[in-house]
């Protein structure tokens, strides 16, 4: 059965690579590994370790936990539709990267609710999600109104006056 799934997996990873408009050469520069290793993954002639999985997903902008699954290494039938769901909103081209790190964010807030217990791809996300939270704020991006300089002694009125109503 794995090597069904390499051979899957290398599938997926051509399409995605075609997708991304990347030669193979290209991919295997950004993610770090030789063009011939990647092109025998392609073949699916080699089964990648979990830590080739995320560098090549991360070069491709998609999902790590996806290619887990194709890979074999994650449990297809137990986590398949929450990876589905990460993987179509991560691949979603209409979206920000923003704005799927804030479905991705919703959607673990909505699991953790119904009791899911947290796997470590939850955990993975979770930290990229927050690493991205940290580097939007950094930029200076805020999803609140400034209220404005605070001064000593302005009796504790600190925003700016909205319209009389």
């Amino acid at each position: 059965m794995a090597s069904l799934n390499v051979g899957n997996l290398g599938e997926y990873l051509r399409e995605q690579r075609r997708n991304a408009q990347l030669s193979l050469r290209q991919l295997a520069d950004a993610a770090g590994v030789s063009n011939p290793y990647l092109s025998q993954i392609e073949r699916g002639l080699r089964k990648p370790s979990a830590e080739v999985l995320q560098q090549v997903a991360k070069a491709l902008r998609i999902s790590a936990e996806t290619l887990y699954v194709r890979a074999g290494i994650l449990d297809a039938e137990r986590d398949r539709d929450e990876v589905e769901t990460r993987a179509v909103i991560l691949a979603d081209p209409t979206l920000t990267e923003r704005q799927k790190q804030v479905l991705l964010q919703i959607y673990e807030s909505f699991r953790k609710e119904n009791g899911f217990e947290i796997t470590r791809a939850d955990k993975d996300t979770t930290e990229a999600t927050e690493a991205a939270a940290a580097a939007q704020e950094a930029d200076g991006i805020q999803g609140t109104a400034d209220p404005g300089p605070r001064t000593a002694g302005d009796g504790g009125d600190t925003g700016p006056r909205r319209g009389a109503g």
